[in-house]
């Protein structure tokens, strides 16, 4: 694992998401193996509409604390994964699987509990023909991911976080956990400060 992605253990996506303008990830995806959290590097891969050849490729050259992060175009009519290839990633030690496009064997998926996302779900099989790129920048729900990027992702989604970026947003995002523990400790007391309102009230755009 790489040793700034420890940096974000036990942080949420939200946080994380706050900490980055609220721009660092796709809302299109959805966890399809309950709410276990994944962290690990981004590996990723670029596949035809439909077509998992590299998808296969990329499981055999990935590391263990990597997570395929395959662009499948968004396409939804034949799912790219499922139970087998699932099984695969998590005996070779990948963090987790976040697909562009759409997977099968959700079922399996959910019950057995290793990170998942998805565009959708589909019975319908996919072609094993390319072309494909592998380590290359791509697209997840209009979200430019980069080799190498920190994979984040619990029950609200997935965010992608540059390294470049890495030690300003998880500094940030443990302030921002601290602070919003100090609010929810208030609130068990009976006590919170919503004078903010006012001001934003006062200062919205017309």
């Amino acid at each position: 694992m790489h040793p700034l992605v420890s940096l974000f253990t036990d942080i949420p996506t939200s946080i994380i998401s706050d900490c980055m303008r609220r721009i660092a990830g796709s809302s299109a995806l959805t966890g399809y193996h309950g709410d276990a959290p994944m962290l690990g590097t981004a590996y990723t891969v670029r596949v035809r509409a439909g077509d998992n050849l590299y998808i296969h490729d990329a499981l055999r050259k990935a590391q263990p604390g990597d997570v395929l992060v395959i662009d499948g175009a968004g396409d939804v009519d034949r799912a790219l994964l499922g139970e087998i290839m699932m099984s695969v990633a998590r005996m070779r030690g990948l963090a987790g699987l976040v697909v562009d496009g759409a997977i099968r064997d959700c079922s399996t998926i959910r019950q057995e509990g290793f990170p998942c996302y998805a565009r959708a779900v589909t019975h319908r099989g996919p072609y094993k023909n390319g072309p494909g790129e592998l380590n290359v920048p791509v697209s997840i729900g209009g979200c430019v991911v980069n080799p190498g990027d920190i994979v984040a992702g619990d029950g609200d989604g997935v965010v992608f976080i540059p390294t470049s970026q890495a030690e300003t947003v998880a500094a940030a995002s443990r302030k921002k956990m601290e602070a919003e523990a100090a609010v929810l400790a208030g609130i068990a007391k009976g006590a919170y400060n919503d004078a903010w309102i006012d001001e934003a009230l006062k200062n919205q755009l017309v």
